[in-house]
């Protein structure tokens, strides 16, 4: 098991920048113009990737309005699977057109497939990794379908018990493929803040040892900019021209000046986090010398003892550490000393061998 593994040539993993994926899902909304200009605005929002999903409603269930096949709470209440995969689908047919337009503005190309089908079609076109949804989390014949491509896999976990995680990361090893990423995410459209448990990012890292991001189906950009101050090494978000133009996933999208502030706070979170330091930073160091030192602060005679009411730590700190305030104390001045003047070891009878 490896801390990082690598998408398209880019390292993914701790000590690199969280990847960033925008998830056009429905967002087209039927329009093969819109899928286009939503990649292109991805990739001017700052998405390192633009991600779509393929399969058609058969591969996904069957044309079934039955009490089984109805959703009965969330925000495609009312409807059937069936007639939600209908309006929410991205047509296989456009899906090279998508590929190479993403290529032809520099972001990379990724799907979610959902049955040995899609695979073997985006295996056609040549993706280069693949997503795996966290309601396919449990299937894990396909699981291993699409590990056995051998490519890099990113793995949404949402409603996984730890021992059903743990069964899926073995059905992809069992192939032969390490190459793995987890997503903490909540499959909830949109999630609630409290029902986020953005700590499971740590967790996921510890238990397994790989790159873990957030698929964050929140509103706005703070549960993103926590997840990788948690160590979340990819994000996940979807992604849309305007709320305005209406379909299945549109109520819990971002558009792009959204998308691109997420993005922003995301870096910027990255720059905060940096690295563990101690000492002065190079920012820190105009400041520095407003710390506290030892000063002279009532004129002192050549022999004349130092005492509480002629010397101070205070403000700034051009004189002696205060750490040396109690072993100078009781000690003599080797030469006449004004107020105001910083302490020095030269200063000072008996106190030579601190001198550098």
């Amino acid at each position: 098991m490896s801390s990082t593994f690598s998408i398209q040539g880019r390292t993914v993993g701790d000590g690199s920048p969280a990847y960033i994926i925008a998830e056009m899902s429905a967002n087209h909304a039927g329009s093969m113009e819109r899928a286009l200009e939503l990649i292109h605005a991805a990739k001017e929002a700052g998405a390192d990737c633009i991600k779509i999903q393929t399969y058609t409603p058969d591969t996904m269930t069957i044309d079934c309005h039955n009490q089984y096949f109805q959703i009965e709470k969330g925000t495609w209440e009312g409807d059937h699977l069936y007639s939600l995969y209908q309006k929410a689908y991205t047509p296989w047919e456009w899906q090279g057109r998508l590929r190479d337009e993403a290529a032809k503005v520099g972001i990379d190309f990724l799907s979610t497939p959902f049955d040995r089908t899609s695979v073997d079609f985006l295996e056609e076109l040549g993706v280069g990794f693949y997503k795996i949804a966290s309601f396919e989390l449990v299937d894990l014949p396909l699981l291993e379908y699409i590990a056995s491509k051998n490519k890099p896999i990113i793995m949404s976990t949402a409603m996984g018990t730890l021992e059903e995680i743990n069964e899926a990361v073995a059905a992809i090893y069992g192939t032969g493929n390490r190459q793995l990423a987890l997503m903490k995410c909540s499959s909830a459209y949109p999630a609630k803040s409290e029902e986020m448990n953005l700590c499971t990012i740590r967790d996921l890292k510890a238990r397994f040892g790989i790159p873990v991001g957030l698929s964050d189906h929140s509103m706005g950009f703070f549960s993103a900019a926590t997840a990788v101050a948690l160590g979340a090494n990819i994000i996940e978000k979807h992604f849309c021209i305007s709320r305005t133009v209406k379909n299945p996933d549109s109520a819990f999208s971002m558009e792009p000046e959204e998308f691109g502030e997420m993005v922003h706070q995301v870096r910027e979170v990255e720059k905060a986090m940096g690295t563990v330091y101690y000492g002065v930073s190079k920012q820190e160091e105009s400041n520095a010398v407003f710390r506290r030192s030892l000063f002279v602060v009532r004129d002192i005679a050549a022999g004349e003892a130092f005492t509480p009411e002629n010397i101070r730590s205070i403000r700034p700190a051009y004189g002696l550490k205060p750490k040396y305030y109690k072993e100078v104390l009781g000690r003599t001045a080797k030469r006449a000393l004004e107020r105001g003047t910083p302490l020095a070891f030269e200063d000072i009878e008996g106190m030579e061998a601190h001198e550098s």
